[in-house]
């Protein structure tokens, strides 16, 4: 429900906060007081567009805060949870901020959001009617979900929107399949042609590189061969370091016969020195033997490279990619021999998503059926106490055709009027205007008030043109609707106002220069004196305090 609203420097308003409470609150006032910038803050709190004259003559800014407290199961904390908006003490504060140029700034929870998402969240927790009428019941878009929510087929509704969505992912697969086969047998020839030449040609991961490596080898072995030889004619031909180590480790072995001990490191170091260049001639013979390749190996290597490379340009990939190009295309043509079996499974995968589908849509469109009739019935009842004796609602449900169906079944719904017998039945909008619009959706409203996601109900002149009985069934519906809602209502009838658990009184005081509006929640003596006076006008008589009293004795 609202809990508070807090209006700063709006329009005629300098500073208000005002608390509300579960029920019916009636708000009253002389003509021009200025009841209507309550329901402009209001609005503004919960998304409706600003302007610039909005801002109080003087004042740089203008703001207006709204706090409400939805139950634990309100559709509105989970809306703030995918927006990583912080919810705390079970409250959702909606605050509205505009300039003097008409720009504003929106916050949740004093995060700023979008104005977009200001309207989301605040449409979900309050509804004006009367005023602000491009949402609420007069927006179509929101029948079918009220109509599941009062007949009880909501979760219905869940599941054949998730049967729709199972439909339309086995629907994708299929046509993307059929086109990927599609494409595929038209490149059947060239699938074959291309598959047969890179299998013949086997193309391995990283081959490029490895023949790089052996070309460079090869190209070079005349002049490896000579360092081969010329550094092994170094280290074992006659005169060589080998010969000359071995010379120089006899001399000292026959010196430290003479002197033990005095040549150990030098002869150790010279062993270390003979076992090293024994390994580099091992090392030198390896090499030889590798680089004594088999005549025309390099114009292999070079022929092989040529073929690799030609294939890869012919198909503009690199020779690298060559292996899994060759997997992919045995891949399309296996996929167009087994395009048969495939495309039956899917097709038969389809039928059964659609009749899976099908199933929970008529059994929806059924139950919907009997909940239209049901809603129907309970409004029509209510509308003549209204002074609308002659006008019915009638729930439409339209079956669509086949390639209309969505998540929303296989219908249209919406609510359609007629105000008089033999005229057409057509939208709420355009068949009733101003309090006779506003009367007709309270008899809507009461009937659906147990089903309502929307918490908080404002209505605007829903009393405007009437009197006497009607004032008073008027009145007596608010206060039923406000036993499931909270319900806050502009009135200018006295027997509105007696029916209200809590009574405010909008007054306008100050000079030419300056007029200020201000709310006051009335007491028991204050109220009857209000009632009073919207009873006789100006000079309140003991005959209007009389009868204000018995109104609010009766209510």
């Amino acid at each position: 429900m609202l809990a508070s609203l807090s209006i700063r420097e709006l329009i005629l308003v300098d500073k208000l906060d005002l608390q509300f409470e579960p029920g019916l609150s009636v708000l009253t006032g002389e003509t021009g007081a200025g009841k209507s910038i309550l329901l402009d803050a209001l609005g503004l709190a919960i998304g409706v567009r600003a302007e610039s004259g909005m801002v109080r003559r003087g004042a740089k800014k203008s703001s207006v805060t709204a706090m409400f407290e939805p139950n634990a199961d309100h559709s509105v904390w989970d809306l703030l949870k995918e927006r990583d908006i912080d919810c705390e003490d079970c409250e959702v504060v909606l605050r509205r901020v505009i300039n003097e140029e008409g720009r504003s700034r929106a916050y949740i929870n004093e995060q700023p959001v979008s104005v977009s998402l200001l309207r989301t969240v605040g449409q979900s927790l309050a509804e004006i009617q009367g005023q602000f009428e491009q949402h609420g019941l007069l927006n179509t878009s929101t029948h079918r979900e009220l109509l599941d929510a009062y007949g009880g087929t909501t979760d219905l509704a869940k599941m054949t929107a998730v049967a729709w969505n199972k439909f339309l992912d086995a629907r994708s697969t299929l046509q993307g399949a059929e086109a990927a086969i599609e494409q595929a047998e038209k490149e059947e020839d060239f699938l074959k042609h291309s598959t047969e030449e890179l299998e013949k040609l086997a193309p391995e991961d990283g081959e490029e590189q490895k023949l790089v490596e052996q070309r460079v080898m090869l190209m070079n072995v005349e002049k490896v061969s000579e360092a081969i030889a010329t550094a092994s004619a170094l280290l074992t031909e006659n005169g060589s370091a080998s010969d000359k180590i071995g010379e120089a480790q006899r001399v000292l072995d026959r010196a430290n016969e003479k002197a033990p001990g005095s040549f150990e490191k030098a002869i150790e170091a010279l062993d270390r020195v003979s076992v090293e260049l024994d390994t580099a001639v091992s090392e030198l013979l390896t090499v030889s033997d590798s680089a004594d390749v088999a005549p025309g190996l390099l114009e292999e290597i070079e022929d092989r490279l040529y073929a690799l490379r030609d294939v890869a340009r012919k198909h503009r990939v690199t020779t690298d990619e060559l292996p899994k190009l060759t997997r992919d295309f045995r891949g399309k043509l296996d996929s167009i021999s087994d395009q048969g079996r495939q495309l039956d499974k899917l097709k038969s995968d389809l039928e059964k998503a659609k009749s899976e589908f099908s199933t929970k849509a008529d059994q929806l469109s059924g139950k919907r059926a009997k909940a239209a009739e049901r809603l129907a019935q309970g409004v029509n009842k209510e509308l003549p106490e209204l002074k609308l004796d002659l006008a019915r609602l009638m729930v439409s449900i339209e079956s669509v055709e086949e390639d209309q169906w969505s998540a929303n079944g296989k219908e249209k719904v919406q609510f359609l009027a007629r105000t008089n017998p033999g005229a057409n039945f057509a939208p709420l909008a355009k068949v009733a205007s101003g309090g006779e619009l506003s009367r007709f959706l309270l008899a809507l409203k009461v009937t659906l008030s147990a089903t309502s996601p929307v918490p908080t109900l404002v209505f605007d002149e829903v009393d405007s043109g009437v009197g006497g009985a009607t004032a008073a069934a008027i009145g007596e519906r608010l206060s039923r609707l406000g036993e499931d809602l909270q319900v806050l209502v502009i009135t200018h009838s006295p027997q509105v106002a007696a029916k209200g658990r809590y009574h405010f009184q909008v007054k306008k005081s100050g000079s030419d220069q300056e007029v200020t509006t201000s709310v006051s929640e009335l007491e028991e003596q204050l109220r009857l004196e209000e009632i009073a006076r919207m009873i006789s006008g100006a000079e309140i008589t003991p005959e209007a305090r009389a009868a204000a009293s018995r109104l609010i004795e009766a209510s």
